[in-house]
C-alpha cells in the first residue's frame, strides 16, 4: 500500500508536487518501506513496537501507527543509561542556533536535566519533514516557529511514557507522580532516572493526546542559553561538510564555463595529469545545459591544481551573456510602464496632490557567500536500480538532495541516505531547487564509477567557483511615484518593480508564481500602512542563475519603503517615529511595540547626539516578526559610518533570548554588508566580474557597530527570527544619511567616498 496521501493533502499544489517528488510517494514507496524510512534513525522510546499497538483517545482505541512519522519520539529522542538525553533536530543547523533550539523546546516538555543534553542531525527520514509544510527544508524562518508544538509534544509524550513505565514497575497511579530534571519522582521521595526507565519506556504505548505546560511554568524556554556547539566550534573541534573523510576518498574541483550553459569546444588535460595526486580528468553535465569538467585527486590541493592547469576552450555563442550596464537601461524603461498587477489602487489623485516623490531605486545582484564553501560527498556502492547511495553535506533541504541524487544515479530514492552536516553558513544558498551543486557531485562519482573508478567522491567549491558561478539574490529596479497632503496623508501610490523571479522554472511556481507576479518580489510592499496603492511587476528572464537570499523581497521592499515613509514624515516636517505610529494606528501593535521599545532603548528624542551624527529609524515585519532599528550615523568626507544600532523586536515567545539577539545582531551586520561600496555581483559579457572577498564586499569585524538588542515580552507561540533582522537596517542608516545629506541614498550599495 503506497504512502497515505493525508501527509500531502493540506499543502498547496506545488509543495505537494515537490513533497511527493521528494519522498517518491505512489507505487514505488509501500507501506512497509516507508515504515523502515520513519525509524531508521529511531532507537527509543517505541515508534511501532509490538507491544503498542493500542492507545487511549477519551474512549476511544487507537492504533500507535495513527500517528504520523512527525509525531513519533522514538526519531526524535534518544535516553542513554547515563541520562544523556540525544534530541535529533529537524532541520539543518548553519549558526542560526536552531541545533540549541529546539531541545530546548523538548526538554522543557520533557522535564529533561538540560546538562544532559545534546542535539544532533535528523536525514530525509519523513520523520524529519517540516510538520507544517511536509517537505524537508530549513528556511523562511520555520524552524521554531513550525516545529514550536512539535518538539513540545515530542517531549510530553516521551515524558508521558516514562511516567508510566515508572507507575508500573512501583505499582502505583502516575498521576502521583511528577518528574524534574531527568527524574522521575514518587511517593515518600522515590526516585528513578530517566537513564533507569528508557529500555522499558520502548515497550510502552505512545500517547495520541498530551497535556502541555503553562508557559508561567517554563524553567528551559525563554531563558538566555548558551548554544549546545559553542565550545566545539570555539575550540575547533566542530567538523562541517567539508571536513568529511572516508576511507579511500577522492577529491573532485570542477572547471565551471564562465558563462552559464556553455558548451566545451576543446580540452588539454596534460598538464594537469602530470600534477602528482591527479586520478583522471572526467567531463560531466551541467545543471545549466552546458557541461563541466572535473579534476578527481587524492586531496583538494592536487585537485585545485589540476583544474587550474587546464586548458578549456568554452563555446558560449548559443547563450545569453548578461551585462549589468545593458541590463540596468533595459530594467529602467521596464520601470516606467506597468507590468503585471498585484495591487490596482485608482491613482488618479497624483495629479493635485500638494506633495510629490518620484523615486528610482537600484539593487545589484548578491552573492551568498558563506564561509564554508559548498561542498557534497558522494559515496555508491553495489550497481544498477539497487545500488545505495550516501551523501554528506550541510542542506537546507535533503529531501531535495535525496531525489536528485536518485535522478542522476538511477537509483531508487529509498536507496539514497543524505547524512546532513553541520553547516558553515548558507543564507539561502544552500536550498536550491535545483540541487545544483549535489547533481554536480553525483555526475563525478557516476563519471568515476564508469571510467573504472570505485571510491567515495568528495567535491568542494572553491570560494571563487561559488561567487562566480553560484547564484545570486537578482538585480532590482524600482520606481515610484507618490502623492500625498500637507499632513502626509499618501493620496495616491503608483510603484512598478522590475527583477527575475525567484520561483520561474521551481516546483515552487505553480503557488508562488501568481498572475505573473513572484509573491517574493512584492513582498513587504504596502505593509504596514495602510496606502493606496498601484503595484505592478516586470520579471524579465536573463542567462544569470537566482535564488533566495536572507530575507528574500525584503531585502530590497523594506529599503524602498522605509526610506520613502521616512521621505514623506520629512516633506510635511513630522518626526519619523511619530509618523510611523500615526500610520499604524490601533491595527499594528506588534508593530508599535517594537519601534517604541527601539525608541526607549536608544534614548531617541531625548539624548544630544555627538555632532556630525544623526538618528536613522526603520521597522519591518517579515516571516511574521517585526525588527524596528533605531540608528545613529555620520557621513565623513563623504563616506557614511554606523556608529550603533538599537533594536527593538517581536517575535512572540522567545524560546532562546539569546539566539534572538545572536540572529538580529548577525542581521544587522548583513544588512550593512549590503550598504557597503563593493557589494554587488555584476555581469560583462556574460562573466561575473567579482571572484572573492577582495572584490566583493561583506562586512568584516572593522565595520561592526555597537548593537543592542531588546525584546518584547509575550507568550505567545514563537515567530521566526533567522531573516527579520536584516531588511531594516539598511533603510535605518540610509535615512540617518538623508538627514545629515539632505538627500536619501537611491542605490546600494552606497558610493564610495
Amino acid at each position: 500500500m503506497p504512502i497515505p496521501q493525508h501527509f500531502f493533502a493540506d499543502l498547496p499544489k506545488g509543495l505537494r508536487a515537490l513533497a511527493a517528488d521528494t519522498l517518491d510517494t505512489g507505487s514505488k514507496l509501500e507501506r512497509r518501506e516507508f515504515l523502515k524510512l520513519a525509524t531508521a534513525s529511531g532507537f527509543a522510546l517505541g515508534i511501532f513496537p509490538a507491544a503498542a499497538t493500542a492507545q487511549t483517545r477519551g474512549d476511544e482505541q487507537v492504533a500507535a501507527s495513527a500517528l504520523k512519522p512527525t509525531q513519533q519520539p522514538s526519531a526524535f529522542v534518544k535516553i542513554g543509561r547515563d541520562g544523556v538525553v540525544t534530541i535529533t533536530i529537524n532541520r539543518l543547523e548553519f549558526g542560526q542556533g536552531v541545533q540549541t533550539g529546539l531541545p530546548m523546546v523538548l526538554a522543557e516538555e520533557l522535564d529533561a536535566d538540560w546538562s544532559k543534553v545534546q542535539g544532533v542531525h535528523g536525514n530525509a527520514d519523513p520523520a524529519y519533514v517540516d510538520p507544517v509544510m511536509g517537505m524537508h527544508l530549513t528556511g523562511g524562518s520555520t524552524a521554531i516557529k513550525n516545529s514550536y508544538v512539535q518538539y513540545r509534544e515530542l517531549g510530553a509524550r516521551t515524558r508521558a511514557m516514562l511516567l508510566a513505565t515508572a507507575a508500573r514497575r512501583w505499582g502505583v497511579d502516575p498521576q502521583s507522580l511528577r518528574t524534574q530534571a531527568g527524574q522521575v519522582i514518587g511517593p515518600k521521595g522515590r526516585k528513578l532516572g530517566y537513564g533507569e526507565l528508557a529500555d522499558e519506556a520502548m515497550k510502552m504505548p505512545v500517547p495520541q493526546q498530551v497535556v502541555l505546560k503553562d508557559a508561567k511554568d517554563f524553567r528551559i524556554i525563554g531563558r538566555a542559553t548558551g548554544r549546545l556547539d559553542a565550545r566545539a566550534k570555539s575550540s575547533g573541534r566542530q567538523s562541517y561538510g567539508i571536513d568529511m573523510h572516508l576511507p579511500g576518498m577522492l577529491t573532485a574541483v570542477v572547471a565551471h564555463p564562465p558563462v552559464y550553459g556553455s558548451k566545451i569546444q576543446s580540452v588539454d588535460d596534460a598538464a594537469a595529469k602530470a600534477i602528482k595526486g591527479v586520478r583522471a580528468v572526467l567531463r560531466v553535465p551541467s545543471v545549466w545545459g552546458g557541461e563541466l569538467v572535473a579534476v578527481l585527486a587524492d586531496g583538494y590541493w592536487p585537485a585545485k591544481q589540476g583544474r587550474d592547469a587546464l586548458k578549456v576552450q568554452w563555446d558560449s555563442s548559443a547563450v545569453g551573456k548578461v551585462d549589468s550596464v545593458q541590463q540596468l537601461a533595459q530594467y529602467r524603461e521596464l520601470a516606467k510602464r506597468p507590468g503585471a498587477p498585484k495591487f490596482d489602487a485608482d491613482v488618479s489623485a497624483l495629479g493635485g496632490a500638494a506633495h510629490k516623490i518620484s523615486a528610482e531605486y537600484v539593487f545589484p545582484y548578491l552573492a551568498h557567500a558563506p564561509m564554508e564553501p559548498l561542498n557534497c560527498t558522494v559515496r555508491v556502492t553495489g550497481a544498477g536500480k539497487d545500488a545505495r547511495v550516501e551523501l554528506w553535506l550541510g542542506t537546507q533541504a535533503p529531501g531535495w538532495e535525496v531525489a536528485t541524487a536518485a535522478r542522476v544515479l538511477g537509483v531508487a530514492p529509498q536507496n539514497v541516505r543524505v547524512n546532513v552536516q553541520m553547516a558553515g553558513g548558507g543564507f539561502g544558498r544552500r536550498a536550491n531547487p535545483r540541487s545544483d551543486y549535489v547533481a554536480e557531485a553525483c555526475e563525478i562519482a557516476k563519471a568515476a564509477r564508469a571510467s573504472g573508478i570505485d571510491a567515495p567522491v568528495r567535491m568542494i567549491w572553491s570560494r571563487e567557483d561559488d561567487v562566480k558561478g553560484g547564484y545570486y539574490r537578482p538585480m532590482h529596479v524600482h520606481r515610484a511615484e507618490i502623492g500625498f497632503d500637507e499632513k502626509g496623508r499618501v493620496l495616491a501610490w503608483d510603484h512598478v518593480i522590475v527583477g527575475q523571479s525567484l520561483a520561474k522554472g521551481t516546483a515552487f511556481e505553480g503557488f508562488m508564481l501568481k498572475n505573473g507576479v513572484d509573491t517574493t518580489t512584492v513582498e513587504g510592499m504596502k505593509e504596514p500602512y495602510d496606502l493606496p496603492m498601484r503595484l505592478s511587476v516586470h520579471h524579465p528572464e536573463l542567462n544569470a542563475p537566482v535564488l533566495w537570499w536572507r530575507s528574500v523581497g525584503s531585502t530590497h521592499t523594506a529599503y524602498v519603503m522605509e526610506t520613502l515613509i521616512d521621505e514623506i514624515a520629512r516633506a510635511v516636517k513630522k518626526d519619523p517615529v511619530a509618523y510611523r505610529l500615526e500610520q499604524f494606528g490601533d491595527r499594528h501593535p506588534r508593530h508599535k511595540a517594537a519601534l517604541q521599545l527601539a525608541v526607549e532603548k536608544s534614548g531617541y528624542g531625548k539624548r544630544q547626539l555627538a555632532e556630525g551624527r544623526a538618528w536613522g529609524v526603520a521597522v519591518h515585519q517579515s516571516f511574521e516578526s517585526v525588527v524596528a532599528y533605531v540608528v545613529e550615523a555620520s557621513v565623513t568626507e563623504g563616506a557614511p559610518k554606523l556608529h550603533a544600532v538599537t533594536a527593538g523586536v517581536h517575535c512572540n515567545l522567545a524560546v532562546n533570548p539569546r539566539s534572538v539577539e545572536a540572529q538580529v545582531q548577525g542581521g544587522a551586520l548583513m544588512g550593512l554588508g549590503m550598504c557597503l561600496p563593493g557589494a554587488a555581483i555584476t555581469f560583462k559579457d556574460g562573466q561575473v566580474e567579482q571572484g572573492n572577498f577582495n572584490d566583493y564586499t561583506v562586512a568584516r569585524l572593522t565595520d561592526m557597530p555597537a548593537i543592542t538588542v531588546h525584546i518584547v515580552p509575550s507568550a505567545d507561540a514563537p515567530t521566526g527570527m533567522g531573516e527579520p533582522g536584516v531588511p531594516p537596517l539598511a533603510p535605518a542608516f540610509a535615512n540617518a544619511i538623508a538627514k545629515l545629506s539632505g538627500q536619501t541614498p537611491r542605490e546600494l550599495p552606497f558610493p564610495r567616498a
